[in-house]
């Protein structure tokens, strides 16, 4: 009963910091300028979704594009 909670408690802990991560790459992309900027079309995030994804490096068009 040990093993699977420890390992819900490893895979949560690997999240937050995978999420704190991106945060702190945010802040430096809102540092030099290039925050909000979709790294693969080179075109300005919306702020919708820079709202629901603060920390996304892609629009919505570039994340749709890597699903087909």
């Amino acid at each position: 009963a040990e093993t699977p909670e420890k390992e819900n408690l490893s895979q949560l802990a690997a999240r937050q910091l995978k999420y704190m991560q991106n945060l702190e790459n945010a802040l430096v992309r809102i540092k030099n300028g290039t925050y909000g900027i979709c790294s693969v079309t080179g075109k300005l995030i919306s702020k919708e979704r820079l709202i629901a994804v603060p920390h996304t490096t892609q629009s919505i068009e570039a994340k749709m594009m890597k699903q087909d």
